[in-house]
């Protein structure tokens, strides 16, 4: 079994805290397999009866009367009718359609409209379960009707949301082991969808292919009502391509515009970036001034939540070692709770006129969480003197206490080189620095 001990000591720990404890993240990521193996396991482990332990999978045709909101939740009260604490896990629960408020219609249940107001949904089922004090009420669903926006706004504060991502290289290399340096090169050409992880390499393409094409392009056409999903494909493949590269909306419809032949207007770039960002697909790095503290400027980068989906775009077609590195770095610090920023600063140079010109540096990343805080170059290779110089030119030019790090993909332990910077190996920096 893959662990996920993050995740599970975030459900312990939330463990009859009242509210419901929403489970977030991209599809096939293992949300339901966490909850009904692992969280189950640990339950059963700790003396919970397994007839206490309720897990309705609501896309089984077994339970499809229980997608009427209503009627679930008179179920589960039936379920849980003995003064005991029952674990209850709702699974695809966004196939529990709305209904009409049967005070308003002869107490009959009829499915509510888009235009209807006042109606009864399944948020309002698990806030009313979540109430029961002898109910312990865990959800999760699909990306197409539970987006990270939907979550905040249907439940507000009212809910425990635990967002699982796919597998870190830490609970990667947890579970394939071996030699680190083959590790880090499997984990960056495939990432870390748990099912990707189970097959072979020519699988674990077609695999990373399909999700794409059958049900992450589906579920945000879907959702957000889109007549064609050409331009939002095309929108797909520049940000793969220009993974880890400062963007903002103009750029990626100049881009467009460069490939396509064919004009998309900023606003519908921005919302499409959107799509992906709820969709869990995309994670944003905004630009941080190092020295005024504040976060600045429309560019962005964008980084996939797993670099095998990245790569699938692209048909695992030649990936760029020096964007793939910085894209796991991205997802390990956030997965070890660092708040995580592109750092930006200006400096006064001379150019060869001799005029002072204004000069915008940049460092891959400016990390912080509690009192720690680090900047963080990533490159495949120091070795070549200019390459060497070129990442560290930044660091020569901030004047500050902050710590310094080159993270390179050799399999070296932290060093440091003459100038105090650390020179550190990409799975020394994954698996022990940063925790």
């Amino acid at each position: 079994m893959i662990r996920r001990d993050k995740y599970l000591k975030q459900l312990t720990e939330a463990r009859n805290n009242g509210f419901p404890k929403v489970i977030t993240g991209i599809r096939r990521c293992g949300k339901s397999f966490l909850l009904k193996e692992i969280y189950r396991e640990y339950l059963l482990s700790d003396n919970v009866p397994d007839k206490n332990i309720i897990i309705m999978e609501l896309d089984d045709d077994r339970n499809v009367k229980y997608r009427d909101p209503l009627e679930m939740g008179e179920y589960i009260r039936q379920l849980c009718s003995e003064p005991e604490m029952y674990y209850v896990f709702l699974d695809e629960v966004q196939k529990v359609y709305p209904i009409v408020n049967p005070n308003l219609t002869e107490g009959k249940h009829i499915p509510a409209r888009k235009e209807d107001s006042n109606v009864v949904t399944f948020v309002d089922v698990v806030l009313g379960l979540s109430r029961e004090k002898n109910i312990d009420l865990y959800v999760t669903g699909s990306n197409s009707k539970m987006l990270s926006s939907d979550i905040v706004t249907e439940f507000r504060d009212k809910a425990t949301q635990i967002h699982l991502a796919p597998l870190s290289f830490e609970e990667y290399f947890g579970y394939v082991g071996g030699y680190e340096a083959e590790a880090i090169y499997s984990y960056m050409q495939y990432g870390g969808m748990p099912l990707a992880v189970l097959k072979k390499d020519e699988e674990k393409k077609e695999y990373l292919r399909g999700l794409f094409e059958t049900t992450y392009f589906r579920d945000i056409i879907e959702h957000n009502n889109l007549r064609r999903g050409e331009e939002l494909d095309e929108l797909c493949n520049i940000v793969s391509s220009a993974t880890g590269e400062l963007l903002n909306s103009e750029k990626i419809a100049n881009t467009f515009l460069s490939v396509r032949k064919s004009k998309i207007d900023k606003q519908t770039v921005e919302n499409y970036i959107g799509y992906f960002v709820d969709a869990f697909i995309l994670n944003e790095a905004r630009r941080y001034d190092i020295k005024g503290r504040k976060e600045i400027g429309a560019l962005r980068k964008y980084y996939f939540s797993d670099t095998g989906l990245r790569n699938a775009r692209l048909n695992f077609a030649f990936p760029d070692e020096g964007q793939m590195l910085e894209n796991i770095v991205y997802n390990e610090l956030c997965y070890n709770g660092y708040s995580v920023n592109v750092g930006s600063f200006d400096t006064i140079e001379k150019n060869k006129e001799g005029k002072s010109v204004r000069k915008t540096n940049e460092v891959d990343f400016f990390a912080q969480k509690g009192m720690r805080a680090y900047y963080i170059q990533v490159t495949a290779d120091i070795s070549d003197e200019s390459t060497r110089n070129r990442e560290i030119r930044p660091y020569v030019l901030l004047n500050d206490q902050i710590q310094k790090i080159v993270v390179v993909n050799k399999p070296i332990k932290e060093t440091r080189d003459e100038k105090g910077f650390t020179i550190i190996g990409i799975a020394d920096f994954l698996l022990r620095f940063i925790k």
